[in-house]
């Protein structure tokens, strides 16, 4: 892009910073996978209606559920159900501090920002231990 310089002169030079030299702060980041887990959300919640209907409904349509929900493909989908609703609570809980303004400076983002990514990983692993050893 060629833009004028402080002299008036056009030069060809970048105006904003390309995608491979920007680095994402954590903020930013944790931002837009907030806004991903909820659409996720919403379609997990899909799979969850459609386990509760086949309950209410059948012994047949339950153990069809079941054995989606037994398979790799299904499995994998209860697991991204489950991140995505343990990462949105505590992303969300870090939203609602900042509501009441708590959390705003810098370094304090960014310590709550890695905080979410910890917590998240630590309660995805613990509840899967747990529900694996239950099950």
């Amino acid at each position: 892009m060629i833009a004028p310089n402080s002299e008036g002169k056009l030069v060809g030079r970048p105006l904003s910073p390309h995608l491979q030299v920007y680095q994402w702060p954590i903020s930013m980041a944790l931002s837009i996978i907030h806004r991903v887990t909820g659409v996720g959300l919403a379609g997990g919640t899909l799979l969850l209606t459609w386990w509760l209907v086949a309950a209410a409904g059948s012994d047949a349509a339950f153990d069809t559920v079941q054995r989606f929900v037994g398979s790799v493909p299904g499995f994998s989908l209860m697991f991204a159900w489950c991140a995505a609703l343990i990462f949105h609570f505590f992303s969300g809980v870090r939203h609602l501090l900042w509501d009441f303004g708590i959390g705003f400076d810098a370094p304090m983002y960014k310590t709550s920002g890695w905080a979410v990514v910890f917590l998240t990983g630590a309660f995805i692993t613990l509840v899967w231990i747990i529900g694996l050893l239950l099950w």
